[in-house]
């Protein structure tokens, strides 16, 4: 068996190597088209040398009117010749590009919106460097990720943050309007019970005052009154004088004791005349009687007798008025 000759073994290695950069170079188009952000492969003057499925896909979708997978594009002078509302955002992409080729970057990261009339977007812009080959020109991979879910929940967290200070604020002015008004009710506590210690100072004296009252009042009634009444009670007189005085000597007795006090506040619908003939049913004088002490008839008499148990809530009852009286 003849060994091989050098030629032959030289076209051996070099199909070995073809085939492993093939396989390389499947297996490198398989991961970038495996990921969701958009990536193109940029070469040091910005041509784009490779991109993924998502880039693909994102060209087809925008209608760019150039080869999907835009190979071939430079990349910069896309950027340097943007115009309208993507003209700032444009140029500081390229700037960031061309500071990672420079080396002055070692990677350049910029947010920007890309909305559209349905929904708004935002995207995350990476540039890193890329060696193509061993010791070879350096590359850059530009990837475009979809980061609209992070930045609406970044929205999201700082509305939300701006309204829980809001809420805050306004619980804070609450709390303070809350503390003033407390100060307010203990200023006006304290001047109601400074109101309440005068009231009950006032109270007091007046008690006093009408204690002094009634044992002055009983007083000048049992010395300069009392006296006299006895001695006319003494004296020879008819009977209807004698009526007289014990109206007299009763009308003394009610106005110093309790009775008086029940009476007047009972009879406050009473008439004079009426109030006059309850305190004698009261002493026990009979109708004719107290006709003929008050110089009036029996039947006027009965009419306000009458009257008084209609006042009394005693009419269509049978109820004794004088026992009635006597109750009070």
């Amino acid at each position: 068996m003849v060994a091989p000759g050098p030629q032959k073994k030289s076209i051996d290695s070099g199909r070995i190597r073809i085939e492993a950069d093939r396989k390389l170079l499947l297996w490198s188009q398989t991961a970038l088209d495996s990921l969701s952000a958009r990536v193109a492969v940029l070469d040091e003057d910005g041509f784009i040398l490779e991109t993924n499925r998502a880039w693909k896909e994102f060209a087809r979708a925008s209608d760019i009117r150039m080869r999907p997978d835009t190979v071939g594009v430079n990349y910069l002078s896309v950027c340097d010749k943007a115009e309208g509302r993507g003209f700032a955002l444009a140029r500081k992409a390229a700037a960031g590009i061309r500071s990672v080729i420079s080396g002055e970057s070692g990677e350049f990261v910029m947010e920007y919106p890309c909305h559209s009339p349905n929904e708004k977007c935002w995207y995350n812009l990476r540039v890193t460097r890329l060696r193509l080959e061993f010791e070879g020109p350096m590359g850059l991979v530009v990837s475009h990720e979809n980061v609209t879910n992070v930045k609406q929940a970044h929205i999201t967290l700082r509305r939300r943050e701006t309204e829980l200070q809001l809420e805050t604020l306004k619980l804070e002015e609450a709390n303070a309007a809350l503390r003033r008004r407390e100060a307010d009710l203990e200023r006006e506590a304290h001047k109601l019970e400074e109101a309440n210690a005068a009231l009950r100072v006032l109270v007091r004296q007046r008690d006093e005052d009408r204690r002094e009252m009634e044992e002055k009042v009983v007083s000048q009634v049992k010395e300069l009154v009392q006296p006299y009444v006895d001695r006319l009670k003494s004296g020879a007189m008819d009977q209807r004088y004698k009526n007289l005085i014990a109206v007299v000597e009763s009308n003394l007795n009610d106005i110093i004791s309790p009775f008086a006090q029940k009476l007047s506040s009972r009879f406050l619908s009473l008439t004079p005349s009426e109030i006059r003939i309850a305190g004698l049913v009261k002493e026990g004088f009979t109708s004719k009687e107290i006709a003929e002490i008050l110089c009036i008839t029996s039947k006027t008499v009965e009419f306000h007798r009458e009257n008084i148990r209609k006042r009394l809530g005693l009419k269509g009852r049978r109820a004794n008025l004088r026992t009635h009286l006597l109750t009070l």
